[in-house]
């Protein structure tokens, strides 16, 4: 990409009205221009090997979220940087956000105030947060705002995370979603059978029993909204 030319953008959000909001308010800009919107993660990995510089991904989407979308873009796509976008100032989303490769994380209730300024920032190969998101940060590396108890039950659940494969964490998802396992070897076209093996396989990865500590785990991990 020549200096002359605009940053090309990727939107992604399941919300057709919340896609629309965001793109006046990039294309309002004569240095950015959305060239592609998708309304899942799935579509947008797809479209970020395309022709993209910058992919912006709501955390929350159908099919894949934005995180398992950010993790797949960030290794497919290295030259495309990613921005998260969520309706949740929520420290969990926010680190495994960062951790999946994003370089800004913007809340949609400040986005027609800080999505131009973090678009540009990432575009620079600059981290953009906002003021709560540093407070965060902060008060994490100085180990202010967790007992030692709190802090290795954090660590047990990252390192429970890493266990997991994208399609275990696909499947977490749907689980967490509601759907039986016939849909969900629908949705996925494999059998049901080895929706059951991968489901056994998840609950003893993550020493748990049940669709209810699944759907909590699910929340805490940014997989589907609380």
């Amino acid at each position: 990409m020549t200096a002359a030319e605009p940053t090309r953008i990727l939107l992604a959000d399941d919300h057709a009205l919340v896609r629309r909001g965001l793109r006046l308010i990039l294309d309002a800009e004569p240095d950015l221009t959305v060239v592609a919107e998708a309304g899942d993660g799935t579509e947008a990995v797809e479209l970020a090997r395309h022709g993209v510089d910058l992919a912006i991904l709501d955390i929350a989407m159908p099919r894949m979220t934005g995180l398992q979308a950010a993790r797949e873009i960030t290794l497919q796509s290295p030259h495309v940087r990613v921005l998260m976008l969520s309706m949740y100032d929520n420290d969990q989303y926010l680190f495994e956000a960062l951790k999946a490769g994003a370089v800004g994380y913007v809340l949609k209730s400040l986005a027609d105030q800080d999505l131009i300024q973090a678009v540009r920032a990432a575009m620079r190969d600059e981290p953009f947060l906002y003021p709560g998101a540093i407070a965060t940060l902060i008060q994490d590396y100085l180990g202010r705002d967790a007992s030692p108890d709190e802090r290795a039950a954090g660590r047990a659940r990252e390192e429970a995370t890493a266990q997991l494969t994208p399609r275990e964490e696909q499947i977490v998802k749907l689980i967490a979603e509601g759907n039986s396992s016939k849909e969900i070897a629908r949705a996925l076209f494999i059998s049901v059978k080895t929706v059951d093996r991968h489901r056994a396989n998840i609950l003893s990865k993550l020493g748990m029993h049940d669709r209810l500590q699944l759907t909590r785990y699910a929340i805490r991990a940014g997989l589907i909204e609380p």
